[in-house]
């Protein structure tokens, strides 16, 4: 049983005998002396839908859900539906916009590399790789002599995505991002 810190979004964790997979983690840090951080926590039950908050201390355990990961691939998009296929079994599922939230303007079509949290064959989540390539469509032009610990500018990967990169990045380069932090981390 892991504890409330190592909980992160995506997880699917058992609140009063029903499973409910975790969408947000707020990381708050008290300034008086001898309070614990606390953990806030929106969950999504897998069964109605509903929207649940709650507060966790840093030492308070939760129980994981019975989930199994497996690796999928992002196929593409119908409307507010969005088809990944479990690249074992070939079985598709569908997951909605709702469901995705931030995650969307990460996935491409045909993406592989993705991991599926499989609840009793329903696929309820989706995690992304620790980092994408992405393509440079829209920045400012590079400084010629621009060193790599220079200033940043603002690059734009399109679907509302941007990063800020080294001067010396020009469009059309391509990219290593983290998705977790949406930070620049090399060229590709």
């Amino acid at each position: 049983m892991p504890k409330a810190p190592e909980i992160k979004p995506g997880h699917v964790v058992e609140l009063d005998g029903q499973p409910y997979i975790v969408r947000k983690v707020d990381v708050h840090s008290p300034s008086a002396r001898g309070a614990s951080t606390l953990y806030k926590m929106v969950f999504n039950d897998l069964v109605t839908k509903r929207k649940r908050e709650e507060s966790f201390k840093g030492d308070e355990l939760l129980t994981l859900a019975d989930a199994q990961l497996r690796t999928v691939q992002y196929l593409f998009a119908d409307g507010d539906m969005h088809t990944f296929m479990d690249v074992e079994d070939y079985a598709q599922h569908m997951l909605s916009s709702d469901d995705l939230d931030d995650l969307l303007p990460w996935l491409e079509d045909g993406m592989e590399g993705l991991t599926g949290v499989v609840v009793n064959e329903v696929l309820v989540a989706i995690e992304l790789p620790q980092s994408v390539v992405r393509t440079i469509l829209d920045t400012a032009p590079a400084i010629k002599g621009a060193s790599a610990s220079a200033r940043n500018k603002p690059a734009d990967l399109g679907r509302g995505l941007s990063v800020q990169v080294p001067e010396y990045i020009e469009v059309g380069e391509r990219i290593r991002v983290n998705t977790e932090s949406r930070k620049f981390m090399s060229r590709a």
